[in-house]
């Protein structure tokens, strides 16, 4: 679990695939939850597992020798991770290996991009072969692809005739050139608002007057918009919770419009493409700015009313992290203190659950590449996606890149497998902040059957009722100290006054080099 999500946190920062080495059955069960987040969360990576030799005699060199050999031979490894991958296969011999891992690693990084899966026995990784050489340029992934130019002549002529626009994305961040060409489509064609659904990565800056800040599956915009473009995004909004008006004009841009690992998902477009973010906008900017049209268009006006509006919703979110009158530490304190002590560049890995937006609207996210999150819903993703992340960042040169923080819920913490994390932060020197935001249970069940019984049983149950309650609380930080030998810096916050003493520690070791986890009690 945790080495995938460190090749996924690693991955996400530099746009480079990883590997994954793991053992036979039971390792590739090991990687759990991470296999979901890096098929959802499109990361390239390789995966590779040995499989029990298939010769018990001694005909081939790599035979059984012993007894786990026998009960690790299952009748199909690769399904076990078959249907969160680009592709699977056995190498057979080790004279075409080079090609089988050219190959895997083709689809890993072709769009929509994920993680491949190969296997091999041990008599085939004994093999002796003449060494051999590839020609590498011939072996790039397939290169993005282009909207027609009747998508573009009609996307273009949507946008200028539209009253209310709206951009909904995901993961058009991924490629940061994308978030560019996004922010000038907004800069030219004044009126359009942007919606970021984070499912990956940062798509939009949120001190833009364009941005709606961060929000999954609703928002007041969807409804009255009149135009919409989905662009890169897995869950533009929640039918039940939420819908476009029936008159809108809805269009659909995505490396994989149709959700192919999706059983059920649609959306009512009236044309949908499968094309690259940066490749589309690119073609949309260059349309819009040689159209007449765009002279037509009122912009000064349209811009006036995205400000007032922004400056507005920034007033809000400010005041939401006005400190408590009885000392107590919320989510958005927290957050907002957090951003003011660690570094101007920080790198932060987001997984707080139901905390998300409350934290993305503190942290005020205005750079690409400045928060991630898994783009999934396999929890514990963090705790090796920071120490990928790091790692990544750092070029090499240990505790040399930008500051990682990653701030995170309680039971996300304990699904993280925290006593590898933080020996592993130990053993390679890899320093990140944590915060947990402790809210003494695991909240999101709740929320979720309040949606389909908002007067059932539950709305009123108590969390020990309930079965989702953390009390008595467990030690966070003392967790991570442990696993890490007391190399770890480990605080707890119960109120205001301790935190702003513990978050200057805690950030300040983190830069001398060594891990820190705060562990911060919050109300709501």
């Amino acid at each position: 679990m945790v080495a995938l999500s460190a090749a996924h946190g690693f991955a996400q920062v530099t746009g480079r695939p990883q590997a994954v080495i793991v053992h036979v059955d039971v390792g590739t069960q090991g990687l759990g939850a991470a296999v979901h987040n890096a098929s959802c969360g499109r990361i390239p990576v390789l995966i590779f597992a040995g499989l029990s030799p298939f010769t018990q005699e001694g005909e081939m060199r790599g035979s059984r020798t012993e007894f786990i050999h026998y009960i690790q031979d299952v009748p199909d490894q690769r399904a076990i991770v078959a249907q969160y991958c680009r592709y699977t296969a056995e190498i057979k011999t080790g004279k075409n290996i080079k090609q089988m891992i050219n190959r895997a690693l083709s689809f890993a990084m072709s769009d929509p991009k994920g993680p491949v899966y190969l296997t091999a026995a041990r008599e085939v990784l004994e093999e002796e072969i003449e060494p051999y050489y590839l020609d590498q340029s011939v072996w790039d992934p397939i290169g993005p692809s282009a909207l027609p130019e009747d998508a573009v002549e009609r996307l273009t002529d949507a946008f200028l005739e539209a009253k209310e626009p709206l951009i909904l994305t995901g993961y058009a961040g991924r490629n940061q050139n994308a978030t560019r060409e996004l922010v000038k489509l907004c800069d030219s064609l004044s009126g359009i608002r942007v919606l970021d659904t984070l499912g990956s990565d940062m798509c939009f800056p949120a001190n833009h007057p364009s941005s709606l800040g961060l929000m999954y599956g609703v928002h007041e915009h969807i409804r009255t918009a009149d135009m919409i473009l989905v662009i890169d995004c897995d869950v533009p909004w929640i039918p039940t919770q939420c819908k476009p008006s029936p008159t809108a004009k809805i269009y659909h841009i995505d490396i994989d419009p149709l959700k192919q690992q999706m059983p059920l998902f649609y959306i009512s477009a009236r044309a949908r493409y499968r094309a690259d973010a940066f490749t589309a906008l690119k073609q949309i900017n260059a349309r819009i700015a040689n159209s007449p049209k765009l002279l037509q268009i009122d912009v000064a006006s349209r811009l006036n009313t995205l400000k007032i509006e922004h400056k507005q919703r920034m007033t809000e979110i400010e005041k939401l992290a006005n400190p408590r009158g009885d000392g107590m530490v919320t989510t958005a304190y927290l957050t907002k203190r957090l951003k003011d002590t660690m570094p101007k560049d920080s790198v932060v890995i987001l997984e707080a659950v139901t905390q998300t937006v409350a934290v993305a609207n503190q942290l005020h996210p205005s750079e690409p590449g400045c928060i991630y999150n898994s783009g999934a819903g396999g929890l514990g993703w963090f705790g090796g996606a920071a120490l990928g992340a790091k790692l990544g960042l750092d070029n090499g040169k240990p505790g040399s890149g930008k500051f990682v923080a990653a701030i995170v819920g309680d039971g996300t913490f304990l699904f993280a497998v925290p006593a590898s994390v933080y020996w592993i932060s130990r053993r390679y020197r890899i320093p990140f902040l944590t915060i947990v935001l402790n809210n003494d249970g695991w909240h999101a069940p709740l929320r979720s059957a309040k949606l389909v019984h908002p007067d059932g049983y539950a709305a009123s149950a108590t969390n020990e009722e309930l079965n989702i309650s953390f009390r008595p609380s467990p030690d966070y930080a003392g967790i991570a100290k442990a696993a890490a030998g007391g190399e770890v810096w480990a605080g707890t916050a119960h109120n205001i006054e301790e935190l702003e003493k513990l978050l200057v520690e805690a950030v300040n070791v983190v830069r001398d080099g060594m891990s820190a986890v705060l562990d911060v009690h919050i109300v709501h």
